[in-house]
């Protein structure tokens, strides 16, 4: 299953006809009933459409991936990409960390100056399923999380030492599929 099996699902999710909980319960969806709700609702339900999300990662097979909440050490965010198409985003928003987290609900605020990191887990996928021969994690959404991580840390503000992700690792040593 790819992204583009999702299409029918998206435009009626764009139309405003269908909720996340029907999105999830929809049979399009069983195939990927094992993965996490943040997940789901992160990545498929409020980017599944995102044509830069499609151009990116349009040739994973969703049925190969697994998801882990890991506690990833900050050091890994520091040089961490993001897709091809929004090259360049971390880095823009790490140049003002207290503004994106200013146009925040407040707790996010209080969240990041009390533990040092941000309330929900970004989702990363391990590079690997993009590219066999690629090592490492990439940010496939919480590229704003991850500026303001970056931005925090070279900023010299509080930051925790590791913090919690969910990772989408290959199963059964597959990932990639002919493209889009």
């Amino acid at each position: 299953m790819k992204l583009k099996e999702l299409s029918v699902l998206m435009a009626r999710r764009e139309d405003g006809r269908l909720s996340y909980e029907q999105f999830r319960a929809d049979h399009a969806m069983a195939p990927l009933r094992g993965w996490p709700d943040d997940v789901v609702q992160q990545f498929l339900f409020d980017h599944g459409d995102n044509a830069a999300f499609v151009r990116d990662y349009g040739g994973v097979d969703l049925c190969t991936v697994t998801w882990e909440l890991e506690a990833i050490p900050v050091a890994d965010f520091v040089e961490m990409p993001t897709g091809n198409s929004d090259a360049g985003c971390i880095e823009h928003y790490a140049e003002d960390p207290e503004w994106w987290i200013s146009v925040r609900p407040p707790q996010i605020g209080r969240h990041w100056e009390e533990h040092g990191t941000w309330l929900r887990p970004p989702i990363l996928i391990d590079r690997c399923l993009l590219d066999p021969a690629a090592r490492g994690l990439q940010v496939l959404e919480g590229r704003t999380r991850a500026g303001v991580l970056r931005g925090r840390l070279h900023k010299g503000l509080h930051v925790a030492s590791h913090h919690q992700a969910w990772v989408g690792r290959a199963s059964g040593g597959r990932g990639i599929t002919a493209s889009v």
